[in-house]
């Protein structure tokens, strides 16, 4: 999993095409591509505590 969010990082084109249902994650479960989806939209930083 952590191989697949790496290659999404270094290709976002790739992630707008899923964001449109243009393309898909195989063997990935629907929810685990919704997870996947949105934790690149949403901005963590200090202050969501996740780096205390």
């Amino acid at each position: 999993m952590i191989n697949m969010i790496q290659y999404l990082e270094q290709n976002p084109t790739l992630v707008t095409l899923l964001k449109e249902k243009k393309a898909s994650l195989i063997g990935v479960t629907e929810l685990e591509q919704k997870a996947i989806l949105d934790s690149f939209e949403e901005k963590l930083g200090p202050e969501w505590g996740l780096w205390n």
